[in-house]
């Protein structure tokens, strides 16, 4: 690209110009204070069975259904009470081989039930550039099965999907003029935030599921937990991922910590947000009146006015920034207020009380907004009580921002140097500077709203029905459904799911063709794989390369599983504490190895590696032998080379020496060690 020197000046000019803006302006005070201790208010938890209840459907072949339902209180309308509370939010797939065994066991397909495919309408309204805003809702669902939203046995599919619809829209669709290319942009946008916001849904609902039970999650009846720590901990990671590019590409050995990561960074933020609210609402002489969900988390909160201190305050000192909100002590319409208002009761010291306790004072409240706290550095603003379109501008500032550049300009991040250093500048001084504008968790902050409107019993039904209806003309995407029409398609949905569950031709068709194509791993190299990922991305998915029927799938399944399984665990074993005798179960440990050993042929490079650091990380006589005797029975070269590696360790006791170069000599020889040779002659740490 060529640039005229007068107009690269300019480009330079405004470059120093916004350096200046971020350095010299001093952000605001609440925005920089840091709160040493946070204290979130919390209410006693509902029990799981009042908030939710596990099902669980069989599937032929080996297989069942785990299903969360949720009592969605929040829905008073006709429609739904003739249905009852109690709406299917969640399913999971899992693949149990038959057994009872969790070894063998994978989680394949998460169904968030409310997340439906779009009307022909909805598609239609979907691909108009520059439409923001709902158009209706998809009042009936297909009897077909409904759309998984994941593949936990293979996410690494949605990326190679993600960058194969990426370059075929800069290859063929984006020459064909600024129509085409602003209308299959757009589509493809609703489509993705759509997806993303019923992804939110499905771990706000896990995570709930979760807290709520107490990480037990099994049947009262003793039947054992729907999901284990170490699976929730997947199946919430790799949904966080879908958001990322190369997600589906994380080792699953760092799934846990992914998600514990997030989750202290979203407690971080609300504790933040929470102070920074609180303070700012004593400070303008309002009422902060926070949102909790079942399990006491609070993810919004309201700001009140009292109607007697509008009288009382006529020139009450206001400041915008911060809550974004118009004055309300100069407001007229809040003096002749004929909208929703709520009493409440305050003692003396101006603490709410109940309409019972003595010398309760009663004060007419005014809602004047509603904030969602899950949002780095500021609270943001999602219902403005008095101007709907205030948070419609600010959740429309990001998406007007990349449409304009990205599918009018031709402005791309990468392709266009000054246009990358203005727009980072940009993010950054709105960033730094707590503006509630250009942020990107808007849509995630709306969809957990929705989750909290119907389950929270707290709030007075007008004003939830009030809520819902200014936060739904925020919406800009034409593709979504209110929250009853979600309900209504989630109950249909999962009633086509159990079906397609009980057809012979539906689920455990599927399953036994998703199991054949898992063989596939273990029958074929790298080079081929990469050839049938290949075929499968050109074909936009239809081929899927898949082994041959045979009546030993599941025994061959089975020994692949629980390898990957073992071998995992001893991955994990040999990445955390060096003390691993303390931190861990030496006999599990111990039955991961001898497991190993018996399948050596099959065993991969990292659980040679995970083996070799056990080795160097304990104390135990018995879990080394172990570890060396795995090693002597793994078919390939690189155990061999860590057998030698363990032998040159300077401290390594002669016994144990010795011990691996029999292995070396005859690598089958599975006697034990004679009780004089069992032990080092000197019991200290190895050091490598």
């Amino acid at each position: 690209m060529r640039f005229r020197p007068e107009g690269l000046r300019r480009r330079k000019t405004c470059v120093v110009v916004l350096l200046l803006v971020v350095f010299l302006i001093p952000a605001h005070p609440l925005i920089d204070r840091r709160v040493e201790a946070q204290n979130l208010p919390t209410s006693a938890p509902a029990t799981a069975s009042d908030i939710f209840r596990l099902e669980r459907v069989p599937v032929a072949g080996g297989a069942e259904l785990i299903t969360i339902h949720a009592k969605l209180s929040g829905l008073e309308t006709a429609g739904a009470s003739k249905a009852g509370p109690w709406v299917p939010m969640v399913t999971v797939l899992r693949d149990t081989l038959g057994d009872r065994s969790r070894e063998n066991d994978r989680l394949r397909y998460v169904w968030p039930l409310t997340y439906t495919r779009p009307t022909l309408r909805q598609r239609v309204f979907g691909a108009i550039p520059f439409l923001y805003a709902k158009v209706g809702n998809k009042k009936q669902a297909s009897d077909k099965a409904p759309p998984p939203v994941l593949d936990l046995a293979a996410p690494d599919r949605d990326v190679w999907n993600r960058i194969f619809w990426a370059a075929l829209q800069s290859l063929l669709l984006d020459p064909y003029g600024t129509p085409i290319k602003a209308s299959t942009r757009s589509y493809r946008q609703n489509i993705s935030d759509y997806r993303k916001a019923h992804v939110i849904r499905a771990l706000s609902v896990l995570s709930l599921y979760h807290a709520i039970e107490g990480g037990d999650g099994g049947d009262r009846a003793g039947e054992a937990p729907a999901f284990t720590e170490s699976e929730l901990a997947e199946i919430q990671a790799r949904l966080l991922l879908t958001d990322k590019t190369f997600g589906g590409l994380v080792d699953s050995l760092q799934l846990a910590r992914y998600s514990d990561q997030r989750a202290t960074g979203t407690l971080d933020e609300r504790g933040h947000n929470w102070e920074l609210m609180r303070q700012r609402a004593e400070a303008e002489s309002l009422y902060f009146d926070p949102l909790q969900m079942p399990d006491g988390s609070t993810t919004h909160a309201l700001l009140w006015v009292a109607r007697d201190d509008l009288a009382a305050r006529p020139n009450q000192q206001y400041s915008k920034r911060f809550l974004n909100i118009e004055n309300p002590w100069s407001d007229k319409r809040l003096k002749r207020w004929q909208g929703h208002v709520e009493t409440r009761y305050f003692d003396s010291e101006n603490r709410p009380v109940s309409a019972e306790h003595a010398g309760a004072r009663a004060v007419e409240m005014i809602p004047l907004a509603l904030y969602g706290l899950d949002h780095p550095k500021i609270p943001i603003l999602l219902v403005d009580f008095r101007d709907g379109l205030n948070p419609k501008k600010r959740e429309m500032s990001r998406r007007v921002l990349e449409d304009v550049t990205r599918n009018v300009l031709s402005l791309s991040r990468f392709g266009d140097v000054p246009y990358f250093l203005g727009r980072t500048l940009f993010d950054f001084v709105t960033g730094r500077r707590g503006m509630d504008i250009n942020q990107p968790s808007r849509l995630r902050t709306y969809s957990q709203l929705k989750l909290l409107l119907a389950l929270n019993e707290s709030l007075d039904p007008e004003l939830r029905d009030e809520i819902s209806h200014r936060s739904e003309k925020v919406s800009l995407n034409p593709i979504e459904n209110d929250l009853e029409a979600e309900a209504n398609v989630a109950r249909q949905q999962y009633a086509a799911l159990v079906a397609y569950a009980n057809s012979p031709k539906g689920l455990p068709a599927k399953l036994d063709r998703d199991r054949r194509a898992e063989l596939v791993t273990k029958e074929h190299g790298k080079g081929e794989r990469a050839l049938f990922s290949l075929a499968n991305i050109l074909s936009f998915g239809k081929y899927i390369h898949r082994e041959k029927h045979s009546p030993d799938v599941e025994a061959r399944l089975n020994i692949s599983r629980r390898l990957t399984y073992h071998s995992r665990f001893l991955r994990e074993v040999a990445q955390s504490s060096p003390q691993i005798d303390v931190v861990w179960n030496l006999d599990d440990v111990k039955r991961s190895l001898r497991f190993i050993a018996e399948h050596g042929s099959e065993a991969d490079s990292r659980a040679i590696s995970a083996t070799g650091k056990i080795f160097t990380r304990t104390q135990d006589d018995e879990t080394r032998r172990t570890c060396l005797e795995s090693l002597s029975r793994i078919d390939n070269p690189k155990a061999r080379k860590e057998l030698i590696r363990i032998s040159q360790i300077t401290d390594l006791d002669p016994a144990w020496k010795q011990l691996i170069t029999s292995y070396l000599d005859n690598p089958k020889r599975m006697e034990p060690l004679a009780a004089s040779d069992a032990k080092p002659r000197a019991n200290r740490p190895v050091q490598q």
